[in-house]
């Protein structure tokens, strides 16, 4: 937020819910947002811990909050407190937006579309017809699993440690496309057949720095190589499917459009994409 910026009676509030949330870099990325749009807001961060949520959101209510991002852990038991939920945000079973419209709190997901605008935007990949080997089978993987298979993604691979997990996300993105679940150690059969390998696991995000989730021994030039991580901006497992000469993804993209979404939504202006990815590249090269 720009030194000059002084709040007052008229400034609308925003924020993060999450548990851990100190890590967040949404107040640096949103409060720049409405600094450039000359927008009157604030956006802070909020830690809510296990059990108190529901309180939460009721406060966005009662203190006049315009609206509110939910990350991890609380993006499905949010959805139990709000008034109405999106049909995607329904459909993929997470939220991490809420709109207050007057009072009445809406539910939206923004990770998915957030995902697939920064992926095209950065790769040029075309999404209809193309096969996808998917690593985990979390609350990301699903966002990011729907949004792939609107798209048009032929096919998609979950591989995940725990494959009932795996088993299960695909029976889920089977109403959208053709879907499988399989281990890790399933991979390899399928190697040859993807064009696209999306990370949405936290193997390799800062400090452990030195991991990656697959063997990436067999990476060709063929490859798109996607990470949802963002910290570091070049994970391990980027800079080996780069070295392979494969396209490679990082996850900032993601992490900047799905704030640039919810922005759009609370306030129905544009975002400022580029000042926001700047903002945030700041933060992260301060460490």
């Amino acid at each position: 937020m720009s030194a000059s910026f002084q709040m007052d009676t008229k400034t609308v509030m925003y924020g993060v819910f999450g548990d851990p949330v100190a890590q967040s870099k949404s107040p640096i990325m949103l409060n720049r947002a409405f600094q450039v749009r000359g927008i009157n807001a604030a956006y802070a961060a909020f830690h809510i811990k296990p059990g108190t949520l529901g309180d939460a959101v009721r406060g966005i209510r009662a203190l006049g909050f315009r609206g509110v991002n939910v990350t991890i852990p609380h993006k499905l038991e949010v959805m139990n407190y709000l008034d109405e939920i999106d049909e995607h945000a329904r459909r993929i079973g997470a939220v991490n937006t809420i709109v207050n419209d007057g009072g009445r709190l809406i539910g939206f997901n923004t990770d998915g579309i957030g995902y697939v605008r920064s992926l095209k935007e950065e790769t040029g990949l075309t999404l209809r017809g193309c096969r996808v080997l998917m690593l985990g089978a979390g609350g990301a993987a699903r966002g990011v699993g729907y949004a792939l298979a609107r798209e048009g993604a032929a096919r998609i691979w979950i591989a995940n440690r725990t494959v009932s997990k795996a088993e299960e996300l695909a029976g889920y993105l089977r109403e959208y496309t053709q879907a499988d679940g399989i281990g890790l150690d399933g991979i390899g059969a399928i190697r040859q057949e993807v064009d696209l390998i999306v990370n949405n696991t936290s193997v390799g995000m800062s400090p452990n720095v030195d991991e990656t989730p697959i063997d990436t021994s067999w990476f060709h030039p063929s490859l798109t190589v996607s990470d949802l991580i963002y910290n570091p901006m070049e994970t391990k497992l980027l800079r080996e499917a780069r070295l392979a000469g494969a396209k490679t993804h990082g996850g900032l993209g993601m992490f900047i459009y799905q704030g640039a979404y919810a922005f759009e939504y609370w306030t129905g202006q544009p975002a400022p994409v580029r000042e926001m990815r700047e903002a945030v590249e700041a933060a992260l090269r301060q460490g």
